[in-house]
């Protein structure tokens, strides 16, 4: 692991799972409208898609329908209401950060979380204050699949690139992660739909559990 400086991750469907409170919103959201509870097995291979996303599957609108605006920022403000009761690390996943933390590599959360949610949401898992950086979507001025939060965190942190690892469950995080000059690892236990293509997303490599991955990083 000599020219491995640091690992950044992606949040919600990489580094925790925060598919139920993201669906408890839309669900609350729905009922404003009459309409039916949706599973969180139906909402989940939304939840790393942000509020264009889990719209989407809620009401079946896009950023060009009419009503889409108003109903994100309706959406984002019942998710404040929820967003810190059911957050967990993916099983394995604390043995990761600390087996990184003790092999003296630096690690962080790069997301395309707005920040009123990102901090709050790294505090209820206890681990704001452990990590190296933290950036979110809103902190530069094009989030991923832009490289510039990644390369942000990189400033951040005083690391090169070349001597991080970007892991993710969806393409643009690993189209981000290449752009940045990165090496990639896609998060197969993470959000993915059927419908996803992760084998032609150019990844470096793909895991199918958080041990998984600490098993490849201690291979290097």
């Amino acid at each position: 692991m000599n020219t491995l400086k640091m690992v950044l991750f992606d949040l919600d469907g990489t580094l925790a799972d925060t598919a139920p409170d993201l669906g408890l919103a839309l669900n609350m959201q729905r009922a404003r409208y009459g309409l039916p509870y949706l599973p969180e097995a139906t909402i989940r291979p939304y939840a790393s898609h942000g509020s264009k996303g889990l719209l989407s599957i809620g009401f079946g609108i896009s950023p060009a329908s009419s009503d889409f605006e108003a109903k994100r920022i309706e959406y984002l403000n019942l998710y404040d209401e929820v967003f810190t009761q059911q957050p967990k690390l993916f099983d394995g996943m604390g043995d990761v950060l600390q087996s990184l933390e003790q092999a003296g590599i630096a690690w962080g959360v790069v997301t395309n979380k707005p920040r009123r949610f990102t901090l709050p949401l790294m505090q209820a898992l206890g681990l704001a204050q452990r990590a190296k950086v933290i950036v979110s979507g809103d902190d530069a001025e094009l989030p991923k699949p832009a490289p510039d939060t990644l390369l942000m965190a990189c400033e951040q942190a005083g690391v090169k690139p070349m001597d991080c690892i970007y892991v993710g469950d969806a393409e643009r995080d690993i189209e981000a992660g290449k752009a940045a000059g990165m090496r990639t690892i896609i998060a197969m236990y993470g959000y993915i739909a059927e419908s996803d293509t992760p084998h032609i997303w150019g990844a470096d490599a793909s895991v199918q559990s958080p041990k998984a991955l600490m098993q490849m990083i201690e291979d290097l």
